[in-house]
């Protein structure tokens, strides 16, 4: 039987939360504020995130997907005024 080594199965567990952003990550990840990223939270139109006991967390894949969903400017509202 292949068992992974003790620091080999640590080394994975510690990789996987460092994926793991706070609300503070997350602000400066998107350039607003902490109060913005609370608010967003609060009214249920921000990011996925867990909970975890009392602390919340974000997964940086779900910031991503979540920034690629929102409106973008520019050219779309040009080509609509024409």
């Amino acid at each position: 039987m292949n068992i992974p080594e003790r620091s080999e199965r640590g080394n994975a567990a510690t990789s996987k939360l460092e994926t793991l952003l706070n609300e503070r990550d997350v602000a400066r990840v998107t350039g607003l504020s902490l109060a913005s990223v609370r608010r967003w939270r609060l009214l249920r139109q921000g990011p996925k995130y867990l909970k975890i006991n009392s602390a919340v967390r974000y997964r940086s894949e779900d910031i991503t997907a979540w920034l690629d969903s929102r409106p973008t400017g520019g050219d779309q509202h040009q080509s609509e005024a024409k």
